[in-house]
């Protein structure tokens, strides 16, 4: 029987966040280890919080990838500048996120920059390769998602889907369980989502588990992720966003 899999990530991950994310690698953990574990990273958060090389909070992101968790890289200022031309792009820049969707309007040469310096950046602080790339908000405009073969990323993942930007496979299909906490309003609605989809969800070939720095503020939210992980823990085994990737295959010897 094919094992279903459950796929854990702690978004923002920086220095800005770095007390609620303690807070969240301690609650999550209870749940899945660290090794299946994944950290979106933004590298300059707003611009205000740099990851810098031989900081405290760099060596804390060396620790955590030498104890298995795997890094992505998760833009670069996680903060929206771009006019947006389209009606389409307007509505997901306003409605979908609040001015956090960096890489929804951004050009094909800027995309491709930052998403290439953030990557050197992570990997020369972690000594290890990243394991993918994440849009901030889970907002691509085309250019960038054009950009993403180029950078040489073996994963990336929108809210429907992780697929492959080097060969354009889909590698599993359905949507982020999330937490909105910047209103009340936003708040109720994710923990009904969180409610349903569980149970909707028990017979998926792999679930995704999404929890934001702002969750860690709300004990109604921490609840739920609690529940959430605990009801997909019993259909679903933790895992790594690389186990979707295809097993290398050995070279032929003649």
């Amino acid at each position: 029987m094919t094992t279903r899999r459950l796929l854990l990530s702690i978004h923002d991950v920086g220095p800005r966040f770095e007390t609620e994310v303690d807070r969240l690698v301690e609650h999550v953990s209870r749940h899945v280890a660290l090794e299946q574990l994944a950290m979106l990273v933004v590298p300059n958060h707003w611009g205000d919080h740099p990851l810098i090389g031989g900081s405290p909070f760099a060596s804390r992101l060396r620790s955590w990838s030498d104890r298995g968790v795997s890094l992505f890289a998760h833009g670069w200022y996680h903060r929206d500048d771009s006019r947006h031309a389209g009606a389409t792009s307007r509505f997901k820049a306003r409605h979908m996120t609040a001015g956090e969707g960096e890489f929804l309007g951004l050009d094909h040469a800027t995309a491709l920059q930052r998403m290439t310096d953030g990557r050197a950046l992570i990997e020369d602080i972690s000594g290890t390769p990243v394991a993918g790339f994440v849009a901030p908000a889970w907002l691509y405009g085309p250019p960038a998602l054009a950009a993403l073969g180029e950078a040489g990323f073996a994963l990336a993942e929108d809210h429907m889907k992780i697929w492959s930007p080097q060969t354009g496979a889909t590698l599993a299909r359905g949507p982020v369980i999330t937490w909105a906490s910047r209103s009340q309003t936003r708040i109720a609605s994710s923990l009904a989502v969180a409610r349903l989809l569980p149970p909707l969800m028990q017979f998926s070939p792999v679930v995704r588990i999404a929890v934001h720095p702002g969750d860690a503020h709300v004990p109604a939210l921490m609840f739920s992720i609690d529940n959430a992980l605990r009801r997909v823990r019993r259909s679903h085994t933790p895992a790594r966003y690389d186990d979707l990737l295809p097993a290398p295959t050995s070279p032929c010897v003649s």
